[in-house]
């Protein structure tokens, strides 16, 4: 599912990105401030603009009946930005047509973002 993904934001498809949530899915892309229906979609419309390269890793993952929890190293490279990344938590739910969709996207699930340059030698981001 996290290849799907990563191909569908590296290729620029908006509406395939989307068709991998499902209805009721809540991200998490600004740190405790979760967003669901059309804000989801606005805000991912929106950051699709900036052409994103993403690169993820799955890490742990842990199913259960028809739920999946992820736990997945990522990386978004935005030209003209720095590159953020971090650890996040995925929860994706089997639908009724068999497909696997995010219904919890929490990419910053264990830690705040992360911006490249700012992490390197900056002694509080080591804790």
């Amino acid at each position: 599912m996290t290849a799907l993904y990563v191909r569908a934001v590296n290729e620029g498809d908006v509406d395939a990105v989307l068709s991998l949530y499902t209805e009721d899915a809540v991200s998490v892309w600004d740190p405790e401030k979760p967003i669901s229906g059309e804000e989801h979609e606005q805000t991912i419309r929106e950051f699709m603009t900036k052409n994103p390269v993403m690169t993820a890793e799955v890490k742990e993952s842990y199913v259960t009946g028809d739920t999946v929890l992820l736990v997945v190293d990522w990386k978004f490279d935005i030209e003209g930005e720095e590159s953020i990344s971090g650890t996040g938590l995925d929860v994706l739910r089997k639908c009724p047509d068999g497909r696997w969709r995010y219904a919890i996207d929490n990419p910053f699930g264990d830690n705040d973002p992360v911006q490249e340059d700012a992490a390197e030698g900056d002694s509080a981001a080591e804790g």
